[in-house]
This record gives structure tokens, sequence and C-alpha cells, in this order.
């Protein structure tokens, strides 16, 4: 699952960011307003945690921007200000949750986990999808006869994609997307290699290739 961070203290951001990396998500960093406005608008993210301090703008600023123009990811903001008054206008202009620094890391995931299973209807952390059952919080697959195998992060959040919207075909660059940020450099044949392994723990039934357009989760099987 594919997220951006703005966060303009780089030190807080490049920890943040390896924490978050960690608990399964792929993460795209920037430290100012211009460059947020921009990645928010072309790139595909999952979720923002956006600060409102930033040295060349208001992140409400951005977050008003991002909804006129009719862009929902969920928005998390990240702030120093804990005053109620930044808080309602924070909601007020579109965000999801509101955490103030200081903060602990587990909070801000578990706030972020959240917010993303509410934008795809889901009240649990467990994504189901057919016979199977994908843990966010462990990053572990159980299928209904009990089995149950510890996933790398990048399987986890390959299955994650395919999983939460079974039926649903993701060509490789969507895949790609989702799985790795603008700074890494993956070939295209990773997302095959992936698929194959993945195939191996939930079975080439449950993940189908459809031919020049991509892979879909059948949770029908």
């Amino acid at each position: 699952m594919r997220l951006l961070l703005v966060e303009d203290d780089r030190l807080l951001a490049d920890g943040l960011s390896g924490q978050l990396e960690k608990a399964g998500f792929s993460v795209d960093t920037t430290y100012t307003a211009r460059e947020a406005m921009v990645l928010g608008e072309q790139e595909n993210y999952r979720a923002v945690i956006l600060d409102l301090g930033l040295p060349d703008g208001n992140g409400l600023d951005i977050l008003r921007k991002w909804r006129r123009n009719r862009i929902a990811f969920p928005v998390l903001i990240l702030t120093a200000r804990g005053d109620w008054h930044d808080k309602v206008e924070g909601l007020k202009a579109g965000a999801d949750d509101y955490l103030a620094k200081p903060f602990q890391t587990e909070e801000l995931i578990a706030r972020l986990n959240a917010i993303v299973r509410r934008s795809e209807g889901r009240i649990h952390s467990m994504v189901k999808a057919g016979r199977y059952e994908l843990d966010e919080n462990r990053q572990s697959l159980k299928s209904d006869d009990g089995t149950e195998h510890s996933l790398t992060g990048t399987e986890f959040r390959l299955l994650r994609c395919l999983m939460s919207r079974p039926g649903h075909v993701f060509s490789k660059e969507q895949l790609m997307e989702q799985l790795y940020n603008l700074n890494d450099t993956p070939n295209e044949n990773v997302i095959e290699a992936y698929i194959r392994r993945l195939r191996k723990l939930v079975g080439n039934d449950a993940i189908s290739t459809r031919r020049g357009q991509g892979y879909l989760f059948n949770d029908t099987v």
C-alpha cells in the first residue's frame, strides 16, 4: 500500500518512513508544500500523512485544494499544533484524522490503518477474500483450514492490494505503483516473480492472470 508522507522535519520524516515501511507501506516523502501538491494530484496514493507547518505553505491549503479537485484519498494531519481550533479546521478542510506531536509511532500506524479501513468499507484489521484472511497487524496469511504463513513486506503489500479488491484486474503498472516508491527502480518482472511465490501459498486458481491486462484475486475459489 503506497502512501505520501509530507513532513518538513527531515530527521522525523526519515525515521517515520522507515517505521512505516516495516508496517507494510511503500512511502514517498516530501518536505515542501509545492511538491506535495503535485504528487497528490499525479500519483495514486492510498493515504497521506500531512504536516500543517511547511516552509513554503500551509498544509490546510493543500488539503483544501485536493478536496476541491475531488482527490479523495484519506488524509491524517500530523502537526505540532494541539489546539482544538486547529483540529476542527483540519477536519472541516477534509482530513480524516488528526494527530498532534509528539506522538507514538504505534498510534500513528494504528490511526493510519483505521482510516484506510474506513475508506475501504472495513471495520476489522483482517482483509478477507474467499478462503483467506490477511492480517494487517501481523502481516500474515491464514486459510480456512487454519494454516498460517508469515509474509515478507513485498509479499504482504502485493497480496493486500489484490485481496482488498477481489475480482478487480490490476495491471503490472498499477501493482508497481502500490509496491514501490518513486525512489525505487524495480524491473516489471519482479511482479511475476512475486505472483509465483504467492501462488504457492494460495494456489494458481486464487490469483488469475488476464493476458494483456494483469492479475486478479478470485474470491470464488
